[in-house]
């Protein structure tokens, strides 16, 4: 969508666009502390569901930065993948996967 104030962004569209960019890291970090409770059996977890979700957006918001670093724009798949990768070893480190 065009601003009306011409080339510059306006603070709503700088906020719109900085939560579009972080939505993907927001959905796995809500979604991989509650599907490991679902689907994990044992519950070895040593912080509650909300830190875990805390820690997991912080580390899918840094690969998102990082492969919008490296690869000079958002929304390449590399970049999606490496989130994917960063978040998952992240839970897996969490749930203390290691001892399964």
């Amino acid at each position: 969508m065009a601003s009306l104030s011409g080339p510059f962004m306006n603070l709503l569209d700088i906020l719109l666009h900085l939560l579009n960019f972080v939505a993907p890291a927001l959905g796995l970090a809500v979604l991989l502390p509650l599907l490991s409770r679902l689907f994990m059996k044992r519950r070895d977890v040593f912080l509650p569901w909300w830190r875990q979700m805390l820690l997991n957006f912080m580390v899918g918001v840094a690969a998102l930065v990082t492969a919008l670093w490296w690869l000079g724009h958002d929304g390449k798949m590399a970049g999606y993948a490496l989130l994917v990768l960063a978040v998952a070893s992240s839970q897996w480190l969490l749930a203390r996967g290691w001892r399964r």
